[in-house]
């Protein structure tokens, strides 16, 4: 009994041993099978590469072993600008070029390190599948179009069919730089970080679809892209085109110089590389000025253009609602360097406001929210934002006419004077203090221009019932100084406007005061504050002008 039992454990260490020694054959096997296999497979990545890029690919490491199937990892992986394309100049190892010159010093592609997973099935002339590429430290310099000097041309060159070729399913990386490169003088490159970036092949064609997700830091925000990409145009990648749509999430306009608020935004783009196409919306419920804090919503749909090489855009149009106003501006928004270095961007305008509200813009203006008066404003200006580090109303230059109807000032005191000259100007001075004498209307239009925080106008021509004043002077926008001076023609002559006794002293005095078909014309200026106006009427020595006290308190 005892040698039967000792017989069956000396069978199962036998079985036992040969199985390990069997799993170790097995393991030298394919440890020996993935030491013969990585210079193969390592040639054929490195092929495929190069027929695909039309360019000299370099791979630093590269080792695989099996486990479920086939796993490979590579590292330093550089594939440099085309180099088997009719016109192309491509620099040779050690940054010199072949010939000619170039504008690149370094790889086009370049890739910290990838690993992929793979069936251990292959027939011959069927792509080996590849579910997804997992890739780290992505960074993609793209050539400037002068780089490619015969684009248009090239061709790419014959190569050998490949015996063994990939086919990827998806591709994912985690932070990407992507930097297109500018021919244009005095403008620095385009650079983009991506934190995440997944392309999926569709496996008929070299189209990919994509998915992104990206922040920005001016204005802080985060940006979330899908859309299509490819194919790949080898004879110059900058042409590939690239079509998708975006959302842009809680974007921190506070980040950018002189202006707040939280703005989403929403669109699509189609376009190459290098030349994009957007249009979208972009809804900001609290936009303001910083220096001033008075919030308005901002809504807007676009329409632009992107230099992809420099970031510059050129909008046209720009369809926007301040409040209640609308308005439509067209024009470009463009970087500025100063030694060699980006110092912010020039926004440069036309602007019509052919819907406005004049207290909407003053709003934006006012600490107290307050505005100086209301109408409606029709204008057109051209707009200049350059950079710097001023507050924005101090470094906004504006050129151009406005209208405004309908006008009403919200300080009663201004009122009141408005409507004592109206009153008088229609000959009937006794009607300034009735309580229909402050709903007068105005209105007004002239030129103007803004620079330094001060609008300055010129020919401001204003009219009430009963007088027309022209004026010119300049409105502070910090703190509301008043400096305006000019003349003010009344239908009534000047016995009408002083009526009671004075008007019958000063009878003998109307045909001084004609002129120009005005039953009066006299001096009138307006100074002080938007809070503590002073607004005159200079009859020589029968002045109008009453003391503040006179005046209707708000």
């Amino acid at each position: 009994m005892r040698k039967l039992q000792t017989r069956r454990w000396r069978w199962f260490l036998w079985l036992g041993g040969g199985l390990l020694a069997v799993l170790a054959l097995v393991a030298c096997a394919g440890l020996v099978a993935a030491r013969r296999a990585e210079p193969w497979l390592r040639a054929r990545i490195v092929a495929e590469l190069t027929q695909r890029f039309q360019a000299r690919v370099e791979l630093d490491g590269f080792k695989v072993w099996f486990s479920d199937g086939l796993w490979a990892e590579g590292t330093g992986l550089r594939i440099w600008p085309p180099a088997n394309v009719e016109g192309v100049i491509v620099p040779a190892p050690g940054g010199n070029p072949q010939s000619g010159s170039s504008s690149l010093s370094g790889p086009m592609i370049s890739l910290a390190g990838f690993r992929f997973h793979a069936p251990l099935r292959y027939k011959p002339g069927v792509p080996m599948h590849i579910s997804m590429v997992e890739l780290k430290g992505l960074t993609v310099d793209l050539p400037p179009r002068t780089h490619f000097s015969h684009a248009s041309a090239a061709r790419p060159a014959a190569v050998s069919h490949l015996l063994l070729r990939f086919q990827v399913d998806a591709m994912e990386c985690d932070g990407v730089h992507l930097t297109l490169e500018t021919s244009k003088p005095g403008k620095l490159p385009f650079e983009l970080d991506i934190q995440h970036l997944r392309l999926t092949s569709n496996g008929q064609s070299d189209v990919m679809a994509y998915e992104g997700g990206l922040t920005i830091p001016s204005p802080s925000g985060e940006i979330r892209t899908s859309g299509i990409f490819g194919p790949w145009q080898v004879q110059d990648p900058g042409l590939t085109s690239i079509a998708g749509q975006y959302r842009f999430i809680d974007a921190d306009l506070s980040t950018l110089r002189g202006i707040a608020g939280k703005l989403n935004s929403a669109g699509q783009y189609q376009g190459t590389l290098r030349d994009l196409t957007v249009q979208g919306e972009t809804n900001t419920p609290n936009f303001s000025l910083t220096h001033f804090g008075s919030e308005l919503p901002l809504h807007t749909r676009f329409h632009a253009t992107v230099d992809g090489t420099t970031g510059d855009t050129w909008l046209d149009p720009v369809e926007a609602m301040l409040g209640h106003s609308h308005f439509r501006a067209s024009g470009e928004v463009v970087r500025v360097l100063e030694n060699g270095q980006s110092i912010g961007h020039d926004i440069n305008l036309k602007v019509n406001v052919d819907g406005g509200r004049i207290e909407d813009f003053l709003r934006l203006t006012s600490h107290s929210g307050t505005p100086l008066l209301t109408g409606a404003l029709s204008m057109k200006t051209d707009f200049d934002l350059p950079p710097g580090k001023e507050p924005v109303h101090q470094h906004i230059k504006l050129n151009g006419a406005f209208a405004l109807d309908q006008v009403m000032f919200t300080s009663v005191k201004i009122q009141d004077r408005i409507a004592e000259l109206s009153a008088r100007g229609q000959g009937d001075p006794a009607a300034a203090k009735s309580p229909e004498a402050l709903q007068t209307h105005s209105a007004m239009h002239g030129n103007f221009a803004m620079a330094a925080g001060v609008i300055q106008l010129p020919d401001l021509a204003y009219t009430v019932p009963g007088a027309e004043v022209d004026l010119k002077g300049t409105y502070g926008v910090e703190g509301g100084a008043l400096d305006f001076a000019g003349n003010a023609k009344l239908q009534a002559t000047i016995s009408q406007i002083l009526g009671g006794w004075k008007g019958a002293l000063a009878k003998p005095l109307d045909g001084l005061f004609r002129h120009g078909g005005a039953g009066t014309e006299v001096p009138i200026h307006i100074r002080g504050t938007r809070e503590q106006p002073d607004i005159g009427v200079d009859f020589g020595h029968f002045s109008i002008s009453a003391p503040h006290h006179a005046a209707r308190q708000p």
